[in-house]
């Protein structure tokens, strides 16, 4: 390569620098002003530079940000609706009530459940139609006068958490029957992406040769859960649990997928599938439906699984369901936004 090429490499770089210096020590001031100004041209620019700086700004001026956002288009609303969630003050109330009722926008409910008056929230409880809205609800009002659990509203495993969350009791009969309700979905779904699948403690270990119930995300969540409201119902599980691993060891399927310790998304897959298996033959009858598929087209091959895909590939599949929004719900209902 030349000197010149160097030389221009250089140049090139220091103006990027200097460029870069030159927009990060913009006032904030004429940031929100251009913002705000539709025809100054920088708009685009000026959000940008604003969402990065937000978090490390002097409160009037996070105020400021959060008020010309609400004024703005759908999507910077969203976008404060967000952070409203944790930079909330009393005098955003009026105005995110009219966007509420006026629009009813996804991201809007957060901080109208966390902040507004509890007699608020329960006189506009139709209004809240997001399937998670209802387990934040509960969160915020269990226990409060006037307010009274669906338990139909919620999943099973919202259902438990709420219960830990508030103080709740659950009596073992019901327990065991959320427990083997939740396997009892995973098998007759037939789901068998990982990564949906899966809780992440075994999705870090996709080498384990057998899946059990145990590892099935919402019955793990359903588990932990109940180890603190009810321990005979969890440690009845995880007897259940022990029958059905020792039932797959014994399986034709173990003895032909144990042969393949690759980590392959078609090894993965199969486990997966074993699980589902054996896991519905162990389940009571009446956890079953005359409905169910018949246990042996569990195994039946799925189309778009038959790629043989490494360990690695999987994970860069994984995550790119993550960022999509694909693979989980927006809401994570162990670590809420609020």
């Amino acid at each position: 390569m030349t000197k010149d090429y160097f030389l221009n490499s250089i140049h090139t770089n220091h103006d990027m620098e200097n460029f870069n210096t030159r927009r990060h020590n913009t006032p904030i001031s004429k940031l929100i002003r251009d913002f705000t100004n539709k025809d100054s041209g920088k708009v685009c620019e000026s959000r940008k530079d604003i969402q990065i700086r937000f978090n490390y700004l002097d409160w009037k001026d996070q105020k400021k940000i959060l008020s010309a956002f609400l004024e703005s288009g759908k999507t910077d609303r969203q976008w404060a609706y967000s952070k409203l969630v944790y930079y909330w003050d009393k005098s955003f109330e009026h105005r995110v009530k009219e966007l509420w009722e006026k629009h009813h926008e996804y991201r809007c409910s957060w901080p109208v459940i966390r902040y507004f008056p509890e007699k608020y929230i329960l006189q506009h409880m139709e209004e809240f139609t997001v399937e998670k809205d209802y387990y934040y609800i509960c969160l915020r009002l269990t226990g409060k006068k006037g307010f009274h659990i669906e338990k139909d509203k919620l999943t099973p495993a919202d259902y438990l958490s709420v219960l830990y969350q508030s103080g709740g009791t659950i009596s073992e009969e019901e327990a065991k029957d959320i427990l083997f309700s939740i396997v009892h979905r995973y098998c007759v779904e037939g789901n068998d992406i990982p990564k949906r699948v899966l809780d992440s403690s075994a999705y870090t270990s996709l080498g384990r040769i057998i899946f059990s119930p145990m590892m099935f995300k919402d019955a793990t969540r359903a588990h932990n859960y109940l180890r603190e409201l009810n321990w005979r119902a969890a440690y009845w599980f995880e007897k259940w649990d022990e029958d059905v691993q020792t039932a797959i060891s014994g399986s034709p399927e173990y003895k032909a997928v144990i042969e393949d310790l690759s980590g392959s998304y078609r090894s993965i897959v199969k486990r997966i599938r074993i699980a589902y298996k054996y896991s519905y033959l162990a389940l009571d009858e009446k956890y079953k439906q005359p409905s169910d598929p018949d246990f042996k087209s569990i195994l039946l091959p799925q189309k778009g699984n038959e790629e043989e895909l490494s360990c690695e590939s999987v994970k860069s599949i994984m995550s790119e369901l993550d960022k999509s929004g694909i693979a989980f719900n927006l809401y994570d209902p162990d670590n809420p936004p609020f």
